[in-house]
């Protein structure tokens, strides 16, 4: 008995790990999103004022 528990203790704690790394990649990614939809956003802000420009000359 006491080696099933000590095994289910050493497995759920490896579980929490695993599930802690996960979310902490998972923030990762989100941040990383956010930032690509800044840079996609400014970009085409960037674009379209240099359209606007061109067809103004």
């Amino acid at each position: 008995m006491q080696d099933f528990e000590a095994q289910y203790r050493e497995a759920i704690a490896e579980t929490l790990n695993d599930l802690q790394t996960a979310v902490l990649l998972l923030t990762e990614a989100q941040s990383k999103i956010s930032q690509i939809g800044n840079s996609v956003q400014n970009l085409s802000q960037r674009v379209e004022e240099f359209i606007a420009e061109q067809k103004a000359e």
